[in-house]
């Protein structure tokens, strides 16, 4: 059997970045930034209000208190948008709304709370600090200033501040297309009536929403029969556009797993026993003229997920180009002992939880490749090594964290 190690390091040697795209703003969403992006102009690009209040100069106002006010004219309105040609003179103010450009001759805004609001003469009963209220030019970021690094993924904050600072179009590495396909006649479609002996196919929407959360563009391609004609046509025409292609099932040594049939006459498909559990049968390799890499996956649930986070996402995360491509792991204490099959890595399905300032893991699950409801309630998977069958309750293990969620 190959270690988990070896057939990692075997698809990350074929599996490249994908080419740089020039892309609009919300197609870049997602995807890996290619170039630093550098601001040509200050964001705020001029001073401007950051409350409705008024403009004054702060010695017109320096000694107002609710005890003793300040009362100033008012000589006009400042509103958001084109510069104003008002300007604030000595003994006198502008009402000012949030966002406008702050009048020539004024240093301070008077927040409207401050004031009773008045419109042709205003009451000032507090005195600001001088500059109160006024967010400068360059406050955010100067001219010149790198916003993001090349490798910032985009995400909706990232975005905003690429638009914030002009940028309309951005120069990344694309979001995989990921194709994703099912195989088995005793698959059904979540929803139809199942007759004995049949299924409902679970596996291709978790893979489906599994390369989505990894950042890819997914593509559910659902049931595909166990007829090798099928399968291939099939295969064949998702290539188009595929960066990836996915499949479940028909990988072990069945008699009618024809997934391995198919694939092994399309391309360089290669079949191996991994030492891992769940998911030891394992496919992988590239199809077509393009060499698209293709998972082959086991079709037992859990098998298929693991597998995914151990091989299949990876993959997607340098496709991407984002760094890092594994999840992150953390070292955390067993709260009951944890048991492995020999010369195996075990991938233990548990809740992960910080007690006592430390991180501890609770089995959540038996070990099935079909208890997908065990899984479902994790949020963690305690990692085993290959030369350790058992790890007793306080002993400590390392642990891919799979998401942060309450229970």
């Amino acid at each position: 059997m190959l270690s988990v190690n070896a057939h990692l390091e075997r698809i990350l040697s074929v599996i490249e970045p994908l080419a740089p795209l020039d892309l609009g703003l919300m197609d870049a969403h997602g995807c890996v930034l290619i170039e630093d992006l550098v601001a040509k102009d200050p964001l705020p690009g001029f001073d401007n209000s950051a409350v409705d209040g008024y403009a004054v100069r702060m010695e017109d106002v320096a000694a107002a208190s609710e005890f003793a006010p300040v009362f100033l004219p008012v000589t006009g309105d400042v509103a958001a948008g084109p510069a104003s040609p008002l300007r604030v003179q000595p003994g006198l103010c502008v009402r000012i709304m949030t966002g406008a450009m702050v009048p020539a001759g004024a240093d301070t805004v008077i927040p409207l709370e401050w004031t009773d609001g008045g419109v042709a003469m205003v009451r000032i009963m507090r005195a600001p600090t001088e500059g109160a209220n006024i967010r400068r030019t360059g406050e955010d970021v100067v001219a010149g200033e790198t916003v993001l690094p090349a490798g910032a993924h985009l995400g909706a904050v990232q975005i905003g501040l690429a638009a914030a600072v002009g940028r309309s179009r951005l120069l990344v590495r694309p979001r995989p297309r990921v194709v994703v396909v099912s195989t088995g006649s005793e698959l059904t479609e979540a929803g139809q009536p199942l007759t004995p002996g049949r299924i409902v196919d679970s596996n291709s929407p978790a893979l489906t929403a599994a390369a989505i959360e990894a950042g890819a563009i997914a593509y559910r391609v659902g049931i595909v029969p166990d007829d090798a004609r099928t399968l291939a046509a099939t295969l064949e025409d998702q290539l188009v556009r595929a960066d990836v292609l996915v499949t479940s099932g028909g990988v072990s040594v069945g008699a009618y797993d024809v997934v391995k049939e198919v694939l092994s006459r399309l391309g360089t498909v290669a079949f191996d026993k991994v030492a891992m559990s769940p998911g030891m049968p394992q496919g992988f390799g590239t199809i077509g003229v393009d060499n698209t890499p293709v998972f082959g996956l086991p079709g037992n649930p859990v098998s298929a997920l693991v597998s995914f986070e151990a091989f299949v996402r990876p993959a997607l995360r340098k496709m991407l180009g984002a760094t890092p491509i594994e999840r992150p792991r953390v070292r955390a204490v067993t709260a009951k002992d944890l048991t492995s099959p020999p010369g195996k890595r075990s991938f233990l399905r548990v809740w992960l939880e910080v007690k006592k300032g430390a991180y501890v893991v609770t089995p959540v699950s038996g070990t099935g490749s079909h208890l997908l409801a065990g899984l479902a309630r994790a949020n963690a998977l305690a990692i085993v090594p290959e030369d350790v069958e058992k790890v007793p309750a306080g002993g400590a293990v390392d642990v891919l964290v799979l998401e942060r969620r309450g229970r």
